[in-house]
């Protein structure tokens, strides 16, 4: 058994008799209060989708913990569906959950002196979440993420939620019948699990795996099956001999492992989210990810997964093609590969047997989807700390793109001008006020970017904003723009016919106005009355958030 352990200090010791009884009051056995004890830490609930039925894995966990000789205690933390809360006033309490899943995390693990953990997770802000608590905690720590949704099937192809989010556009102008809208609704989610598609959940499951705080093939073995189940007991069974071992997440989340999860979301061409995430995350460490580090690597790690919502296949069909491991093994040459992970061994010991199973999923980096990575940083005048695309999900033709501005101070402002037929070709669409201190909470804005694909306007229009964009978002969509309005960022002083220039190839986001004329207009720019209440909670986040380049982490 291991020496000193974290939990002998509430149950080691005549002086500790008391918390003994309240132990032995769960049924604990002194023969038990010999092992160690390991949190399960589980975001079950049965209004997520995601996590609906996490109840299973945690079970299987403890299975897991048990046969390895550790003794397995479950505690719960909160989970927002984001696709629930999307388009209304619920979305702007999606990223700030993330602070309290970490801090609820740090409360429980310290009050009770658990020995090790294992992450429960899935979906968008929860994993990020259980990330910075194990990071800030630094004790022996595994997750096991829940698993991505199976694909619906619909006239033919398959389908996911983004699917519905479009064919509202699509029935808004005539090209579907609500019966047409009806028959895809009932399809499109067919199972438990985070979306089917590369989303935020789905992509920072792969980065949790690839960052190496994961089993192999965690990531992409579907919700629904038993290799999922059987990834969860050997979980719990690894955890205990990380315990024994006192294999922390410091020792295995080093700042050359935060590179080679920004080189795998590259290749997968992921979601934006994930560089506020990862950079929150890395803060905890003490590790600096500047912007810079993910366009270095944007620019030298091609997108070579044709994954959903941008692509044609879906997360079964990357793990069917061989997960996480595969898509490393395939980019191994532009890898740190003696990084240690979970499993107590390096990368290239854990990829070494694996194997790209179907080409057209995980094209070799010879035969590209794009040359460069599938997300990029852009800076200007507009930016100056910078801004984000992902360019998994535009077209060629849409890598340069300049139009006069159509603005907006919100996110329904702009839904009602597309919905009423507003929004004029060639436009560069707005939305401000969105960011993390003015919105609060930084929206995703998948209802609009949506109804521009669904009403046929995705080649012909862009959209910015100091908001955020769910991973599902397809078309020339620039978000992340820091500094926000709220904090007198130059899109406070944009107006309607300023013209806005895209260029991806060049990193460029810009006003054509001079220096002169924005600082003359930021001179007469005040920071616009609160729309509406906020709650206490988004009060206090609104006034501690840092901006989006910094991750929007809690000052």
């Amino acid at each position: 058994m291991p020496e000193n352990m974290r939990s002998d200090i509430i149950k080691k010791g005549v002086e500790r008799a008391p918390h003994r009884s309240l132990l032995k009051a769960l049924g604990v056995t002194d023969s038990e209060l010999e092992k160690p004890f390991i949190a399960i830490v589980n975001s079950y609930n049965t209004i997520v989708p995601g996590h609906m039925h996490l109840d299973k894995i945690a079970e299987a966990v403890s299975a897991g913990v048990r046969a390895a000789g550790g003794v397995p205690f479950e505690f719960n933390t909160i989970g927002v569906c984001d696709g629930i809360a999307m388009g209304h006033e619920g979305m702007k309490y999606s990223l700030p959950s993330r602070e309290i899943i970490a801090d609820s995390i740090e409360i429980m693990i310290q009050a009770h002196q658990f020995d090790g953990m294992v992450m429960v997770t899935n979906c968008d802000k929860i994993t990020p979440g259980m990330l910075i608590a194990a990071a800030r905690l630094d004790i022996p720590t595994i997750f096991v993420t829940g698993g991505p949704m199976l694909a619906g099937f619909f006239k033919g192809k398959k389908v996911g939620l983004i699917s519905v989010f479009e064919a509202v556009g699509d029935y808004s102008v005539g090209r579907i019948t609500e019966n047409e809208l009806k028959n895809l609704e009932n399809v499109a989610c067919p199972s438990c699990g985070s979306c089917s598609g590369l989303f935020t959940a789905n992509t920072m499951s792969c980065l949790t795996e690839a960052i190496g705080m994961a089993l192999p093939y965690c990531a992409t073995a579907p919700a629904t099956s038993s290799s999922k189940i059987r990834i969860a007991k050997m979980s719990g069974e690894r955890i205990v001999q990380m315990v024994y071992e006192n294999l922390r997440p410091s020792d295995i989340m080093k700042k050359e492992s935060f590179e080679n999860a920004i080189a795998v979301d590259m290749a997968l061409g992921g979601s934006t989210n994930t560089i506020l995430h990862l950079t929150a995350v890395a803060r905890e460490l003490g590790i600096e990810l500047d912007l810079s580090v993910f366009d270095e690597i944007s620019r030298r790690v091609p997108h070579v997964c044709d994954i959903y919502p941008g692509g044609k296949f879906m997360l079964e069909d990357l793990d069917r093609a061989g997960g996480i491991p595969a898509v490393m093994k395939n980019i191994s040459r532009l890898l740190h590969l003696d990084q240690l992970t979970v499993t107590g061994k390096k990368v290239k010991e854990n990829i070494l047997d694996a194997e790209v199973l179907d080409r057209q999923v995980i094209r070799p980096l010879e035969d590209p989807i794009h040359l460069e990575g599938g997300i990029v940083i852009l800076k200007g005048n507009l930016a100056p700390k910078g801004a984000v695309i992902k360019t998994a999900a535009i077209s060629e033709k849409n890598k340069y793109f300049m139009g006069p501005a159509q603005v907006f101070d919100s996110e329904e402002d702009c839904a009602k001008a597309i919905f009423g037929g507003r929004i004029e070709k060639g436009s560069v669409i707005v939305i401000r006020y969105e960011g993390p201190k003015g919105g609060p909470g930084m929206r995703e804005m998948l209802s609009p970017t949506s109804a521009i694909v669904g009403m046929g306007l995705s080649e012909s229009v862009a959209l910015i904003t100091d908001g955020r964009f769910s991973g599902g978002t397809r078309g020339p969509c620039v978000g992340h723009i820091s500094p926000e309005a709220f904090d007198g960022g130059p899109i406070a002083i944009l107006k309607d016919g300023d013209i806005i220039e895209i260029d991806v190839r060049m990193r460029l986001i810009q006003v054509k106005i001079s220096n002169e004329e924005i600082m003359e207009r930021l001179k007469g720019w005040r920071r616009p009355e609160k729309k509406i209440k906020f709650s206490s909670y988004l009060k206090r986040y609104s006034q501690m958030v840092n901006s989006a380049d910094k991750g929007c982490v809690l000052g």
